[in-house]
């Protein structure tokens, strides 16, 4: 799988303002965005399925 794919459907994708776009908002060191910059990783390690409706069901 893609990880372009997997990080649009993430937990971590988070709207930047100042950006204006989209950004993981994991907190790596920099060894970890090294390696996922240098595609040593097939798959991003710390990929988590978003669940939007989370908040919600919890609120029910």
């Amino acid at each position: 799988m893609d990880n372009g794919n997997l990080c649009e459907q993430c937990a971590y994708q988070a709207y930047d303002e100042d950006y204006d776009d989209y950004v993981c908002s994991v907190q790596m060191d920099e060894d970890d965005c090294y390696r996922l910059l240098e595609s040593r990783y097939r798959q991003c390690p710390y990929y988590r399925a978003g669940d939007e409706y989370r908040i919600v069901r919890s609120q029910m």
